[in-house]
């Protein structure tokens, strides 16, 4: 019993020394008034957040993809000379991804391995050059380096929420879209936020790199757009009080406010955001053999059963999105 008591009393005294109380003894210490409480931020936040100028770049329908070849090649049977031929002879495919988006590419806390949406969409391109789903390398990339990892060719793929747009057809190429999504909000239920005229002024965060960005930046409502390096990230940053809101594409949105329930998807739908699979620009025969695997996704229910498995319950039923081809 004496020995628990001078334990005790020794913990006392570390609190209170730790406090800045000084012993028992002692007279307290006078706090400077020059010390502050600093709420520490994720690395690279900008705020405010640089956002790109509008490039100019020629009207297009960004829906829009190349059409799969006739007949597919059948696994580890790729046409010679081919970009698929070269991926199988190197024994993986490797894909860019987000580690860190709940119900699309997320470690799972019981096996430690990626699992997610979009995760299972690249195995089933790996089974499809390999006849076996495990012979893809998964890469996590931030929301900036998508577009540089394809250009590198350090890519075969990348499989990251990204939205087809005319301007990123400048750049990289697109598989037909596999998932729809429109740009919303995420706030904390209990600040009573309901659209975007409500943040007149305020704090605003999405991923930099991302056409969430720009999109927050041209709202009539004198926005502050805030970037980071992931959705989660800003996810944080709302959490912390940082940040009046999140906003992003409303599949993602949906993720966060599964991992914390006093927070809220709301909002109107400021833009349509179609989401296909980039693919570096020189490699239009991947482009096609892409199509044609989600074609066959689609046609015989995979699509479905990988949307049920990671969607269903938080987005509700939903029908692969009807593919649309240049020509």
């Amino acid at each position: 019993m004496k020995k628990n008591l001078r334990i005790a009393a020794v913990m006392v005294t570390v609190a209170l020394v730790a406090a800045g109380c000084g012993t028992p003894d002692e007279p307290p210490r006078p706090v400077s008034a020059e010390a502050t409480a600093t709420v520490p931020r994720p690395l690279n936040v900008q705020d405010p957040a640089e956002v790109p100028s509008p490039s100019g770049a020629p009207t297009c329908n960004p829906r829009a993809s190349l059409r799969p070849p006739a007949s597919m090649p059948k696994p580890n049977r790729m046409p010679v000379d081919s970009t698929m031929a070269e991926i199988q002879q190197r024994g993986r495919l490797i894909i860019g991804i987000d580690q860190n988006a709940y119900l699309f590419g997320f470690r799972d806390p019981g096996s430690g391995e990626l699992v997610g949406f979009e995760i299972d969409f690249g195995r089933e391109i790996a089974r499809a050059i390999f006849g076996d789903p495990t012979k893809v390398e998964f890469r996590a990339i931030t929301t900036a380096e998508r577009i540089p990892k394809l250009q590198s060719e350090e890519v075969d793929l990348v499989i990251r929420t990204m939205s087809m747009t005319c301007e990123r057809w400048q750049q990289v190429l697109f598989s037909t879209e596999y998932i729809p999504s429109r740009q919303r909000l995420l706030v904390r239920k209990a600040d009573k936020i309901n659209d975007f005229p409500d943040l007149k002024g305020k704090k605003v965060c999405a991923t930099k790199g991302s056409t969430s960005i720009v999109t927050i930046a041209k709202q009539p409502y004198n926005l502050i757009p805030v970037s980071t390096d992931s959705t989660l990230d800003c996810l944080v940053l709302l959490q912390q009080g940082q940040v009046d809101a999140v906003s992003t594409i409303d599949i993602l949105l949906a993720g966060l406010a599964a991992q914390d329930p006093t927070t809220e998807v709301t909002g109107t739908a400021v833009s349509d955001e179609p989401a296909g699979i980039g693919i570096p620009l020189e490699h239009r025969d991947m482009a096609g053999f892409v199509n044609g695997v989600l074609d066959k996704m689609r046609a015989d229910g995979t699509w479905t059963d990988i949307y049920n498995k990671w969607l269903k319950e938080r987005l509700g039923p939903a029908t692969p999105p009807v593919p649309v081809y240049q020509n």
